[in-house]
């Protein structure tokens, strides 16, 4: 009798993650690089730093993010055992990954950090869309490649979402940056 073995979804996360932002499971590295091991200290400037503080930011809130893939929608949610809105699944997200605490409502959440335009997204900025005839009505995860993770609706689950369809297309409201540097908490 073969005994099956069941293997944890981090890897496949991982590489699905990586292949949204079209990068080559293989060329990935084995042992993570940080910013020292790539430059030297004389070399390093201040903006340098803060995208190497991005980017390890990014990494844990998209594989968070993903991990929680079909969750389902409950208005008001904030787990994955009671399901998510689209606010509580970004608190629950950036709450777990970055340790920020980001207020209730996707309005509110659109107020923090620095407003990005559209076409200098990177994975990990936060969009908005008005879904509910009113701005700023819903939020999801930019992942890269003009996708985003988010708890769309009554009857749905946690997924990703292409934001060059026409429905999102039209009603994309804007995107922020937040810095797990920022105080967040309101």
């Amino acid at each position: 009798m073969k005994q099956m073995i069941r293997l944890s979804p981090a890897p496949y996360l991982l590489c699905i993650f990586l292949a949204l932002a079209s990068v080559s499971c293989a060329a990935t590295p084995t042992t993570p690089v940080t910013v020292a091991e790539e430059t030297s200290a004389s070399q390093v400037q201040p903006e340098q730093i803060d995208d190497a503080n991005w980017s390890i930011q990014a990494r844990e809130v998209l594989l968070n993010a993903l991990s929680l893939t079909g969750i389902r929608y409950r208005y008001g949610g904030n787990s994955p055992e009671t399901g998510f809105d689209c606010s509580g699944f970004v608190r629950y997200v950036y709450q777990q990954a970055a340790n920020l605490s980001l207020p209730h409502s996707a309005r509110a959440i659109s107020q923090l950090g620095k407003t990005i335009p559209k076409h200098e997204l990177k994975p990990g900025d936060l969009v908005f869309f008005n879904t509910l005839k009113s701005a700023f009505s819903h939020v999801g995860i930019y992942i890269g490649n003009n996708r985003f993770i988010h708890s769309p609706s009554s009857g749905g689950g946690v997924r990703v979402e292409d934001m060059q369809s026409t429905y999102w297309d039209k009603r994309f409201n804007g995107a922020q940056r937040i810095d797990s540097n920022q105080d967040a908490a309101q």
